[in-house]
């Protein structure tokens, strides 16, 4: 489980660090998506962005310290699961699968750091 972890862990962290980028360069989709249909105020980006960067930095220290990469895959979770109900609230449902891949590996992650600890 110990090695599964790390490879979703590494796949996960990835992610997040590319969609942190993309908030933090307004890349156009990120504004069209989170900000435009969303309503994801712009000057939340950053703060966003922020969190994406600490669960990334949590999961990868969690390769060495099992509690840091629980703790850090559970509130990947949470603030994936948030960006699919503020899809669902404006009935976007059409981009859930935008937050929807990351919540997968970051469930992923959780069982997987949780059965190898």
């Amino acid at each position: 489980m110990f090695i599964a972890y790390v490879v979703v862990a590494a796949l996960l962290a990835a992610a997040l660090v590319l969609s942190a980028s993309f908030k933090l360069r307004h890349e156009e989709r990120a504004v069209h998506n989170i900000h435009e249909v969303v309503g994801v105020p712009l000057s939340w980006f950053p703060p966003l962005a922020a969190c994406e960067i600490a669960g990334a930095l949590g999961l990868l220290i969690g390769i060495a310290w099992a509690p840091i990469g629980i703790a850090a895959a559970a509130a990947v979770v949470f603030y994936m699961l948030g960006a699919i109900i503020g899809h669902l609230r404006v009935g976007d449902a059409a981009s859930i699968g935008n937050p929807a891949v990351p919540l997968l590996l970051a469930i992923a992650a959780l069982v997987t750091r949780i059965l190898s600890a």
